[in-house]
């Protein structure tokens, strides 16, 4: 497939955004029990805006795939089969939601809620944000399944797919946290990091498997399958055109098998190894700047890592328009 650059911005900045919130709730979560201490309201604010800037951006992106992004309400209309139907409704519940998270708390909005270890809590907040966290979810439920439930790419059709895009947001998110932290609340940072360094493992571990998968994939359609003809030689000498057509511009990435087995690498070492080691070498150092370093490097790496999970999918029209004029 031709990867839209407008998708891979869309799927990359709401996966950060909602990752960034589910580490900032995680964290008050933490200190209402009494495990980490307590912030102010503004910490939460703040980082509620930075959520939901990154998922604004996102919905933003994805009106430049849009043909006629004036008619852009009408996807919402399929919700009851379409899972592209139900991202575009769930991604404006949580933006909405994560708003209300944050102007519950720059609103100092309460109600009574026993003392945790001696320190108050709001209770509104922490119900607000519940119903953003499940707004989440959702999001990242819809999102991957647009793409696992295209069962004739088989690349995409497993639940791998679904799996990934939830780890790859939280990653992010829990690393753009944890340079979050650093600068408004250095208490949180050790925490944050070594949540972060725990997704990125169980990342790793389930984009190597969808990889391994991928890899070893036997596709179920053929040039055999589709002309109906059992020979075992068959070769296909021209396209039926002189040039080339929406088919071939719209399934064919362009690039060579070797160009696709080093971005594979690049997106490996980017998104993991990298990012871990400027987080420790952050956090044990005191360096901040190394911190948000390493989100901007796992960032790049995403979008590698997008660009490929996209171009390495083989729609079968391709068994037709494999020649080019």
């Amino acid at each position: 497939m031709r990867p839209a650059f407008s998708v891979v911005l869309l799927t990359t900045l709401i996966g950060a955004g909602q990752g960034f919130f589910l580490a900032l709730f995680t964290t008050e979560v933490y200190a209402t029990v009494g495990l980490l201490p307590a912030q102010v309201s503004s910490f939460f604010v703040r980082g509620s805006i930075i959520a939901v800037v990154f998922l604004c951006a996102g919905l933003v992106a994805s009106f430049f795939h849009l043909g006629h992004p004036e008619r852009a309400w009408r996807a919402a209309t399929k919700w009851r089969t379409s899972w592209l139907s139900r991202e575009v409704i769930a991604l404006p519940a949580a933006i909405a939601t994560i708003f209300a998270y944050g102007l519950a708390h720059y609103l100092h909005w309460t109600a009574v809620l026993p003392d945790v270890h001696g320190v108050p809590h709001d209770i509104v907040p922490l119900v607000v944000g519940a119903v953003a966290v499940v707004a989440t979810f959702l999001l990242f439920l819809c999102t991957g399944m647009i793409y696992a439930c295209v069962r004739f790419l088989q690349e995409w059709a497993t639940w791998l797919t679904v799996v990934n895009y939830l780890l790859f947001g939280a990653a992010s998110g829990f690393v753009l946290a944890s340079g979050y932290s650093a600068y408004q609340a250095p208490g949180l940072e050790g925490f944050l990091v070594e949540w972060a360094t725990v997704i990125m493992g169980a990342a790793l571990v389930t984009r190597s498997a969808s990889l391994i998968r991928n890899a070893r994939i036997r596709h179920k359609s053929s040039l055999q399958t589709a002309i109906g003809v059992r020979h075992a030689k068959i070769s296909q000498m021209a396209q039926g055109s002189m040039g080339g057509s929406f088919n071939t511009r719209e399934f064919f990435h362009g690039v060579t098998p070797g160009f696709m087995r080093s971005l594979k690498w690049v997106f490996l070492l980017l998104v993991f190894p990298l990012p871990a080691l400027l987080l420790w070498a952050g956090l044990l150092r005191r360096t901040p700047a190394l911190v948000v370093l390493a989100f901007v490097v796992q960032y790049l790496g995403l979008l590698v890592e997008r660009w490929f999970f996209f171009a390495q999918a083989n729609h079968p029209q391709n068994l037709y328009y494999q020649v080019v004029s």
